[in-house]
């Protein structure tokens, strides 16, 4: 069997796995994340990490006209140091971020989904003071993306759970 054929053999021995496992995609029409684009309002960013949470929301789900639910949300970091020389100057900090969300539908306020993520990230302190402060902002940036994005598959992944249509 060529490399060509084994290929497509196993492409469609696959296919025919998730098919019979009950697998749909969960953003298809009909399928049970698919009434969450469009249809979150997430509540409005306080300081620079909310506004950052919050555009990485919006740009995965999209910004409602009209919507079905509202996500809520507290932040909350830590830095910690993480690399120090014999000298005692800090090399590296860990950036540790957790955020608790809450799913609510409009409405009845009720809240249908509710859970708490978290993720770190880290930075160099080596550098000039300007290069370290930049260093933490994007390390901000990063940690605030990689949490909406777990927020964001716990969501879809309890989705058929709460979203009844």
């Amino acid at each position: 069997m060529s490399s060509s054929d084994r290929r497509t053999f196993l492409a469609g021995l696959l296919a025919l796995l998730l098919a019979g496992c009950g697998f749909e995609p969960a953003y298809a029409p009909g399928g049970p994340a698919s009434g969450l684009l469009d249809q979150v309002r997430v509540d409005d960013p306080a300081d620079k990490d909310d506004f950052d949470l919050v555009e990485r929301l919006e740009e995965r789900l999209g910004r409602p006209g009209s919507p079905r639910f509202r996500l809520s949300y507290d932040v909350n970091t830590k830095v910690e140091s993480q690399a120090i020389t014999p000298e005692s100057v800090i090399t590296r900090y860990q950036l540790l971020g957790n955020v608790s969300y809450r799913l609510h539908d409009i409405a009845t306020d009720s809240v249908l989904s509710a859970g708490e993520v978290a993720s770190f990230t880290s930075y160099s302190a080596v550098g000039t003071s300007v290069a370290t402060a930049a260093g933490e902002a994007d390390a901000r940036t990063r940690l605030m993306r990689l949490l909406a994005d777990r927020m964001l598959t716990e969501l879809i992944a309890t989705s058929a759970e709460w979203n009844r249509r």
